[in-house]
């Protein structure tokens, strides 16, 4: 990665969402989000780690939330939305970009984990605020515009092996299953 100096302030953003149906539709595995933070931290000095959860109404994601919170991230959580006609939501687009543009002066880097092209005109923001942008996810299921926009993007197909869970009896930091608000984006030119 070019450009990392250690004393450089870092928020890392994590679209849990995301990133979990990437990976297991990619590769039928679940995501150590601890190591994707330290990926995305590089060494230097973090100020926030945020990480993006939806609650379903069984409450069964609980261990998941606190394996999250014991690498060392603060979750913002809401419920699964239920419409009328049995449809189901649950996304936070709105909330990482409002959180990264409200945290932004406090930081040299904003460190974006998600491949969603919506994000592609937060990075543009980002740049504007004076802030570094990257973002991270796995190169196949992220957006081309978010990639683009980005001034690195990381991508995590390179770390496989050290990011994806093996062994799913073991505690780990496993997503809950919770409907996703659609099929994963397919890169758009």
């Amino acid at each position: 990665m070019g450009h990392i100096m250690e004393n450089q302030r870092v928020g890392v953003f994590i679209d849990v969402q995301n990133m979990y149906y990437s990976a297991k539709a990619l590769y039928g595995k679940k995501v150590d989000f601890g190591k994707i933070l330290e990926i995305g931290l590089a060494d230097r000095t973090l100020v926030r780690a945020l990480a993006y959860v939806i609650r379903s109404e069984s409450g069964q994601e609980k261990s998941f939330f606190e394996a999250l919170e014991e690498r060392g991230l603060e979750l913002r959580a809401k419920d699964l939305q239920t419409f009328h006609d049995g449809n189901k939501k649950g996304d936070w687009d709105i909330g990482i970009a409002m959180d990264v543009m409200r945290i932004a002066s406090k930081l040299d880097v904003v460190v974006l984990v998600s491949g969603d092209g919506d994000f592609a005109d937060l990075m543009k923001h980002v740049k504007a605020l004076g802030c570094r942008s990257e973002a991270m996810a796995f190169g196949e299921s992220s957006s081309i515009l978010l990639r683009e926009e980005a001034d690195e993007f990381v991508d995590l197909s390179k770390f496989t092996k050290d990011i994806l869970i093996n062994n799913p009896k073991k505690r780990t930091t496993r997503a809950p299953r919770t409907p996703r608000k659609a099929s994963i984006k397919k890169p758009r030119a």
